[in-house]
Formats: C-alpha cells, sequence, structure tokens
C-alpha cells in the first residue's frame, strides 16, 4: 500500500475511471457523493472509503484530487476543506478551469501551508477507464515530484511545464484547438450540404488525409454514425472553455479573432437549446446545420 492517502472529488464520467486506476495503484482512496451513487457505491466496493463530507475527506487525505466543472466549483470546494486541509496537503485541480482563479487560490493555500498543482486532462472516458489519459502539469519542482506518481496511474502522458497555472493556461490552448476543430468541420459540412455534398461524401475524402486526426475521428463519430456518445463532452463545457480562452487572452492584452468566432459558435449552439447534460460537442453539426435553416442528418 502507497503511503501517501488519495482523495478524490468528483467521480464523475472522468473521475470515476481515474479514482479506479488510483485504487490499482495500491493508494488508499477516500471518495464523496457525486450526482449518482452508482459510481460511489462501485469504488467502494473496489476498496475505496466513502468521507460524509468535504471537511472529513480533506481531513482524511494528503493528496486531493478535484475533477470539477470549473473555476466556480472548485473554489467553493477549496473554500469548504479549508478548515480542516492539514499543513502539506496538496490538491490537484484536474478541471479545466481559469487560470487567474488556479494561482489566486494557490496563494491561499501556500498562506495554509499547502499547495495547489493544476493537471487538467487530455482524453475520454474510456481512456480515464484504462489509464491512459494525458495530463498538462502546472506545480513547483518538489510537489511535481511528490504528485506523479499517483499521476502515473491514470496518465500515460504527464509533461510538467513549470509553476501552477502554467498547466491551465496550456489546456486552454489545448482546447482553443480542439474546439475549433469541431466549430470548423461543422460549419464545413454545413456548406457541403447545402451545396450537395453529403456527410458521408465529405468524410470519405477527409479520413484518412492529412485533415485527419483524432479528434475528427470521434467527433465524426457522430454526424457519420449517429453515435450520441462518440465524444461525451458537453457543449456546455466546451462554451465555458471558450470564454476561458477568451479571457485569457483579454488579461494578456492579444488580439484573438479565432477564438472569438470558436465561442460564438458554441454560444449559437447553447442558446438554441444544447445546454443539457447529454448534449455533447459532436452534436454542434446540428445546431450549425440549424442555424442554416437544414434539418439535423448527413444528406445534402
Amino acid at each position: 500500500m502507497a503511503n501517501e492517502k488519495v482523495g478524490f472529488i468528483g467521480v464523475g464520467l472522468m473521475g470515476y475511471g481515474m479514482a479506479k486506476n488510483i485504487l490499482l495503484g495500491g493508494y488508499a482512496v477516500n471518495v464523496v457523493m457525486h450526482r449518482s451513487r452508482r459510481s460511489v457505491d462501485d469504488l467502494v466496493s473496489q476498496g475505496a472509503t466513502e468521507a460524509k463530507d468535504l471537511t472529513a475527506l480533506a481531513h482524511a487525505a494528503d493528496i486531493i484530487h478535484i475533477c470539477a466543472p470549473g473555476s466556480p466549483q472548485v473554489e467553493a470546494i477549496i473554500t469548504a476543506m479549508m478548515p480542516e486541509l492539514r499543513r502539506n496537503t496538496v490538491i490537484v485541480d484536474c478541471s479545466t478551469s481559469e487560470p487567474t482563479s488556479t494561482e489566486r487560490l494557490a496563494s491561499i493555500l501556500e498562506a495554509k501551508g499547502c499547495f495547489l498543482a493544476d493537471a487538467p486532462l487530455g482524453g475520454t472516458p474510456v481512456q480515464a477507464e484504462a489509464g491512459e489519459l494525458s495530463t498538462m502539469v502546472g506545480a513547483p519542482d518538489n510537489v511535481f515530484v511528490r504528485i506523479k506518481p499517483v499521476i502515473d496511474c491514470w496518465a500515460t502522458s504527464v509533461v510538467h511545464l513549470g509553476p501552477t497555472g502554467l498547466g491551465h493556461k496550456m489546456k486552454l490552448l489545448n482546447n482553443f484547438l480542439s474546439l475549433g476543430y469541431a466549430a470548423l468541420y461543422s460549419e464545413a459540412m454545413a456548406v457541403g450540404r447545402k451545396v450537395g455534398i453529403s456527410v458521408d461524401q465529405f468524410d470519405s475524402v477527409i479520413r484518412g488525409s492529412r485533415m485527419d486526426c483524432g479528434f475528427y475521428q470521434t467527433f465524426m463519430g457522430y454526424a457519420v454514425d449517429g453515435n450520441k456518445e462518440a465524444h461525451k463532452f458537453t457543449l456546455s463545457n466546451a462554451y465555458k472553455d471558450a470564454r476561458y480562452l477568451a479571457n485569457m487572452a483579454d488579461d494578456a492584452s492579444v488580439s484573438n479573432p479565432v477564438g472569438t468566432a470558436m465561442k460564438n459558435s458554441f454560444a449559437a449552439a447553447i442558446n438554441m437549446g444544447g445546454d443539457g447534460p447529454e448534449d455533447y460537442v459532436p452534436h454542434l453539426v446540428d445546431f450549425i446545420a440549424k442555424l442554416n435553416g437544414m434539418p439535423p442528418g448527413k444528406e445534402s
């Protein structure tokens, strides 16, 4: 059994697999209730301990992972745990959070003798369960050395970028690219359908070409095959990340016109009803089609 005791907050789509792999790595893991009892009960059946609340988890853990929707939730979680955090506790924020918030929280925790590392995720829930995620980490060198064995339980690619905050900055750049692809693919297919090129025809040219990539393949799992769960990342979270990117660019006084255009694609989808818990990024194709007077589907 590894010496560090691990707490895990947010055992949802990504967090469940991550917590499961930390257990398999020989760590004692404490979890708290998520939206559904299923993942908590399953982890407890595999040897995890359920903490009654956040303060109990804080008291029991040395390294605490957080997988939350964004900065407001992360800030609330850390505030709730603060009274019970022990000196030298490390909080690993695996959410996609605003870097300014991350840096502020790191300073608050440092004053208490604790540490914050940002380790946002790359990959899918399937990869999370397989222990094959990627992560980009912001943390002081000594903290990174301490948390890396735990991260290695759930990630096969771990890049330490430097001080706390750089992980979230890089994650926003990563999501700028992936969500930009989603907006481009959706718009290209809408134009194609309008001029007589079906989605299947579009895919037959792009798939396997220099324009193909892993993101394209999971994204097109919905557009081509109708698999609604091909890429389970919600439109709401995508829009949130696009706003965080815009804020980061604004803070740096950087012109970001492509990011603004991408953000507006997701804003349109949200305002057209795409804000549900099962409205995923590949479903953007339907909203862009609707915006251009076409029904969902593949044909021109």
